[in-house]
């Protein structure tokens, strides 16, 4: 039941709520400045799809979710940008060093079970220079907050497909050896600080 649940339920939950369109603002932001040929980790359902910049010439979608992908069939027929799925892990990718110009992960990095590798992975694969463009939902500021983040992360990470409340996005990120050139930190309006602690930015691959 767990593997039917996380193979056909969980996908189409995820889809409909990243798929809010109070999002589509925050979505915009952090596609803005891609160009060229674009990594995105974690495509899931193609929530990003309507905002990628004209100068963004193909995407390759890192979706290890055979119905998130077929989820993602509709936006992905109508757009305007060549979009092809790429390695189904992103964790170990098969994709080229130096191969993209940009990459871009929005509430991924909180679920995929080794994010280190993964963030070490697009980094090899960014061209000197290129740029991880960044959403993400992660460790709150607030100590009280943070307290009550985990007493339910066990609960979160079983009902969400392991998602975690406790990573800092902005650490993790810069052990991995990019330097945050942009960065924007905050609580999403309207919903439970525990899982809205977001953090929206810029990363390049200086060497």
């Amino acid at each position: 039941m767990a593997g039917l649940y996380a193979k056909y339920v969980l996908p189409r939950i995820v889809a409909f709520a990243c798929g809010n369109g109070s999002l589509d603002p925050l979505r915009a932001r952090v596609c803005t400045g891609l160009g060229g040929r674009v990594l995105e980790l974690g495509f899931g359902s193609g929530s990003n799809v309507a905002h990628y910049p004209a100068a963004t010439t193909e995407v390759v979608a890192i979706e290890p979710s055979d119905t998130a992908w077929r989820l993602s069939d509709g936006v992905r027929a109508s757009s305007g940008t060549r979009i092809v799925r790429g390695s189904p892990d992103g964790q170990d990718l098969a994709e080229p060093d130096g191969s993209f110009d940009d990459a871009l992960s929005t509430f991924t990095l909180c679920t995929i079970p080794d994010a280190a590798a993964a963030l070490a992975e697009v980094r090899r694969v960014l061209k000197p220079g290129g740029a991880l463009h960044f959403l993400e939902h992660g460790l709150a500021p607030d100590e009280k907050v943070q307290r009550f983040q985990r007493r339910v992360e066990p609960i979160q990470k079983a009902l969400a497909g392991g998602c975690h409340l406790t990573r800092s996005t902005a650490q993790m990120i810069r052990d991995a050896g990019f330097e945050i050139t942009e960065l924007d930190t905050f609580y999403f309006p309207g919903a439970p600080r525990f899982e809205s602690a977001y953090s929206l930015g810029v990363a390049t691959r200086s060497r």
